[in-house]
């Protein structure tokens, strides 16, 4: 039982050679969050194992990869620099519990409201992001490296990048990715090519992580400053792995469990905190690797985080002959792969607004952060909506037999379509006697209520009769001025929740 819960619906030989794949692209990249974080190498090494770990046992996304990633080490790199590692094991930890309280509160689903075209930035902007991040193996020191190495380093490159594309069509029985390393580092090795290694950016050698409790005072001082560093760093986390769970969701034709996801990432998170690591989150680019590779059962993900940690006790000399031309060209195709090249056939096919929050969220992505990027898209979506559904009020009007005017309202009637609602109507110029019917309706927030309270003050001052049909109970409960004049007919009036504080 529990081997078919870590196989899944991979296969174990699959699983393993692409956790080893996984694992040997995913010392560079720790080794650079690291530093971006202003921390030792060792401490994004021991997070990319124990998140890998955690989440690849208890997560809701089999397949999927976590480790330290750039998104949560900008945010980092300030908390750092004023205070000190141990304030940052201590974020980390509380960053851990934040996550834990919000899968427990099942608010994972939220994910759902993202819409697609965030969805679609969000993918290329962080290919984008992944290309660029590559671009720092060229230097060193923030200086380019020389043209005799720069061409050296650009063949190298290319022919892992071939290697990666050109042997899934003669077999599938290696993993392609784990096969352009090996090869080229073989070359580079006995060839005695001069290009950059893993071992040039630092060493990865180290022992098994230990438990240490973050050397903070337990005091309200402490909590404000790393209260609002968790709850961002717990934020972006969560929405870098709820996408990137969504994306190979698609990817693998299954269903991950987002709330699950949450529960486990934070659990991972805590446990980091206190054995030393900079925390973590799901990383789109290697778990592309991983699924690319064949991956897919918790094994792969597993393994990854095994053989990351014996890269650091046992093989840290082999692994740092490796040359980081390899990796990069293993993160090209990844970027190849991750980036979708169809956006830009139908760009000029979606509505323009759409279009808009696409390019929106990828710049955003590419400039600030990934959290900020899908809550500026997510708004901007959200208004957009607002907008067009604000045209979509309307009212037929017609002289019953009874003499009284009646208008048929259509749409939704909240905050954004009340101004559309109200330049409807005309009191002065109505007869005695007006229904105003809202079947065809839906009263959706508490500034749609006061639309209606304010039309129906109008109608009373100018000395009309005025009738209001069909709205829901709760809509007659918040009414306060117009109470009085809603029909009540207990079998047609319709039955919905009006988006408002008073009914808490």
């Amino acid at each position: 039982m529990f081997y078919h819960y870590l196989a899944g619906q991979g296969s174990p030989k699959n699983d393993i050679l692409s956790g080893l794949t996984v694992a040997l692209a995913l010392v560079p990249e720790a080794v650079a969050f690291a530093f971006v974080a202003g921390v030792e190498p060792l401490v994004g090494l021991y997070a990319a194992f124990l998140v890998g770990l955690i989440t690849g046992i208890f997560g809701g996304r089999p397949g999927m990869i976590s480790g330290a990633t750039g998104s949560m080490a900008v945010v980092m790199v300030a908390l750092v620099a004023l205070h000190g590692l141990e304030y940052l094991l201590a974020a980390v930890v509380l960053t851990g519990v934040i996550q834990i309280i919000i899968g427990l509160l099942k608010l994972g689903k939220l994910i759902r409201i993202v819409p697609h075209p965030v969805m679609l930035g969000f993918v290329n902007g962080l290919a984008i992001v992944i290309f660029l991040a590559q671009l720092e193996t060229f230097q060193v020191d923030g200086e380019w490296i020389e043209a005799q190495a720069l061409w050296v380093m650009l063949g190298l490159i290319a022919l892992t990048m071939a290697i990666i594309y050109f042997l899934p069509k003669l077999t599938n029985a290696f993993p392609s990715s784990l096969a352009a390393i090996i090869t080229v580092s073989l070359i580079v090795i006995f060839m005695g090519l001069d290009s950059r290694t893993v071992g040039d950016l630092a060493s990865i050698k180290g022992d098994l992580p230990s438990f240490h409790i973050p050397m903070v005072d337990l005091s309200w001082e402490t909590l404000k400053i790393i209260f609002p560093y968790a709850i961002v760093l717990a934020l972006i986390g969560l929405i870098e792995s709820l996408l990137t769970l969504t994306v190979i969701d698609e990817m693998t034709d299954t269903r991950g469990r987002g709330n699950v996801e949450c529960v486990a990432q934070g659990g991972a998170n805590l446990v980091t905190g206190f054995f030393g690591g900079m925390g973590g989150c799901a990383m789109i680019g290697q778990s592309m690797i991983n699924i690319e590779s064949g991956g897919r059962g918790r094994l792969s993900s597993i393994s990854a985080a095994l053989f990351l940690l014996g890269f650091i006790l046992f093989a840290s000399g082999l692994i740092e002959q490796i040359p980081l031309a390899a990796l990069t060209g293993v993160m090209f195709m990844v970027v190849i792969g991750t980036f979708e090249w169809s956006s830009f056939r139908i760009l000029g096919k979606i509505p323009k607004s759409d279009a808009f929050v696409l390019i929106l969220v990828s710049s955003v992505t590419v400039f600030t952060d990934l959290a900020f990027a899908v809550i500026v898209g997510v708004i901007v979506s959200a208004l957009v909506f607002a907008w067009e559904h604000a045209k979509h009020i309307g009212v037929k009007s017609y002289i019953d037999d009874k003499g009284s005017k009646v208008y048929e309202l259509s749409g939704p009637l909240f905050f954004a379509s009340v101004k559309n609602f109200q330049d409807l109507f005309s009191p002065k110029d109505d007869p005695g006697d007006v229904i105003i019917e809202f079947q065809g309706s839906r009263v959706v927030d508490h500034s749609a209520i006061e639309a209606i309270d304010s039309l129906a003050e109008r109608y009373v001052k100018a000395g009309k009769t005025l009738h209001l049909r069909h709205l829901s109970p709760e809509c007659r409960i918040l009414l306060k001025k117009a109470g009085d004049l809603v029909e009540v007919n207990y079998l047609e009036d319709p039955k919905y929740h009006v988006a408002d504080n008073e009914l808490n």
